[in-house]
């Protein structure tokens, strides 16, 4: 997969919290909801999908400038939406609706409807969430942390945390308001739980879904690897310690 190799090639490694594991693979109805840090998240999206959800047909809502700038999009799985316009709202519920009817349907979303500063609260997420579980009442929903911090190596770390599932009908009898704000409050708690474990930059905290690059390169790795072979060490181009 091509998104495999990108992330693999720029990115120490991708990880998941072994405190917020990922929902069954085959819960129906599922909807995992994320923030929105940087571009990265839509490889990071259809790794997790092969990885954690084998069978599934993933969909994700993107601006439509994007699909239209983008071709491959539409075959990954993405459907372009009008940002803030009522026909993009509309779009966004009936595709949402029609995915998540079918057996193996599962629906990814930015729900911040942007990009934000993984540090920005409070978490603010764009209205059609909550709308949504009028159409879809017997819906899952479970909150994605998302964080690209650096630690000890070169390349940055790609971390992921899931919140509790939530089940939509338990929101159906609060008012669209208290809707949006009890989703945007778990996908808060759950990005403050994946905060702490990045500042730990424990690699224990967390299952290791991608393996990628590791070392400093050029000189300072030419010098390590003379070093350990003078010294008759193996050579590990990691510079922090490896779980």
């Amino acid at each position: 997969m091509i998104f495999a190799r990108a992330l693999r090639r720029d990115f120490h490694a991708v990880r998941i919290a072994k405190a917020g594991p990922p929902p069954p693979a085959d819960t129906p109805r599922l909807v995992i909801y994320m923030n929105h840090p940087s571009w990265w998240d839509a490889a990071v999206i259809p790794v997790l999908l092969a990885k954690l959800f084998p069978g599934r047909a993933g969909f994700a809502p993107v601006d439509e400038k994007m699909t239209r700038r983008y071709g491959f999009m539409p075959r990954i799985g993405a459907f372009g939406v009008a940002q803030d316009s009522r026909r993009g709202a509309s779009v966004f519920l009936e595709t949402a609706a029609t995915v998540l009817a079918r057996p193996e349907g599962l629906l990814v979303v930015t729900a911040q409807g942007r990009f934000a500063d993984v540090r920005e609260r409070p978490v603010r997420l764009a209205p059609g969430l909550a709308h949504l579980l009028d159409r879809t009442p017997d819906a899952t929903l479970v909150p994605l942390a998302v964080d690209y911090p650096f630690w000890e190596e070169r390349k940055p770390e790609a971390l992921l945390r899931f919140g509790p599932a939530i089940a939509a009908r338990s929101l159906l009898g609060f008012d669209k308001r208290n809707r949006h704000d009890a989703l945007a409050d778990a996908l808060g708690t759950a990005m403050d739980a994946l905060a702490a474990d990045a500042i730990a930059r424990d690699a224990a905290r967390f299952t290791t879904l991608l393996d990628g690059s590791v070392g400093v390169g050029g000189v300072y790795d030419a010098w390590r690897w003379t070093r350990a072979r003078f010294r008759g060490e193996r050579f590990s181009a990691a510079h922090g310690e490896q779980p």
